[in-house]
């Protein structure tokens, strides 16, 4: 929602200030400038993006109106859940954690955070991270590489969207001035007819620069840049559960692997060192 807060200050500051300088707000919507820049601006989009991508911008536009995906509580359940599942790992051995990644709707621990549960990829990627390594597959010291591999393809894969969107965002002055040069070549065929009409179509013609500028600087490149932060916070996620995977198997206990996860978060959602020994005492208890 900070968003639309921020898009209100925008259209407020710059329709408010040509107001009070005594502009007509009815004076810059032109029907035909929208249909030029969007136009254009989708059509550079369809040519720039395959569809995967595109859907991906329509969605990630959608998530900054949700802003980032995890708060402190979010992390405080991540942090519990991978706790438990470690110790059951130390107490039961690896293979007691096979039921607990094969089904993990149906495991006792994971439903349990049922907000962590309903995280799909998050879900998906602590079991295919455990995977291999109840199995056998791979040792401790070959597991930061193979979860590292998958985070660098989703990082790739979720900066797309927001690369395209900042291509589109810095073509939309040049796609403006492409709407004005129209409008002159308009203004020119009517330039022996009435002063008014001629003064008319010429700010008509700029009203195509000044959209073209203002989409892009007023909207889609803090849209953008929002969207980047927001596949930051998502990767910070996997990451804590990255990092508590490898200390974990790589031999540590269980608080240690959880501690190492802390420490790696940003100051805003890292609890403090008391607030999880607090949080796992309180599991202990409920177990």
């Amino acid at each position: 929602m900070v968003v639309i807060l921020g898009a209100f200050i925008v259209f407020a500051s710059v329709l408010g200030g040509f107001t009070m300088a005594g502009g007509n707000v009815a004076s810059l919507l032109h029907l035909s400038e929208f249909i030029v820049i969007g136009g254009a601006a989708l059509g550079a989009m369809v040519i720039m993006a395959p569809k995967s991508v595109l859907i991906g911008i329509f969605k990630q536009m959608l998530g900054t109106l949700k802003g980032a995906p995890y708060n402190r509580k979010a992390y405080q359940d991540l942090l519990l859940v991978l706790y438990e599942l470690f110790m059951l790992g130390k107490k039961g051995g690896m293979i007691a954690l096979e039921e607990h990644i094969q089904n993990p709707e149906g495991s006792e621990i994971i439903s349990k955070y049922p907000d962590f549960l309903k995280n799909k990829e998050a879900v998906a990627f602590l079991c295919d991270g455990l995977r291999p390594v109840v199995d056998g597959q791979v040792k401790a010291d070959q597991l930061s590489t193979l979860l590292n591999v998958e985070l660098d393809k989703k990082v790739k894969e979720d900066h797309e969207p927001v690369d395209v969107l900042t291509k589109v965002s810095d073509a939309m002055p040049g796609f403006g001035i492409v709407a004005a040069v129209l409008g002159i070549v308009i203004t020119m065929g009517a330039i022996s007819g009435p002063i008014e009409e001629i003064g008319h179509k010429v700010g008509t013609a700029l009203v195509g620069t000044f959209l073209g500028i203002f989409i892009a600087y007023g909207f889609l490149n803090p849209l953008a840049t929002n969207m980047n932060f927001i596949n930051h916070s998502a990767m910070d996620y996997l990451r804590c559960i990255s990092a508590s995977l490898v200390g974990y198997s790589g031999g540590m206990a269980p608080a240690t692997a959880i501690e190492i996860a802390r420490r790696g978060l940003g100051q805003e959602v890292r609890p403090t060192s008391q607030e999880l020994e607090d949080l796992i005492k309180k599991a202990k208890n409920a177990s």
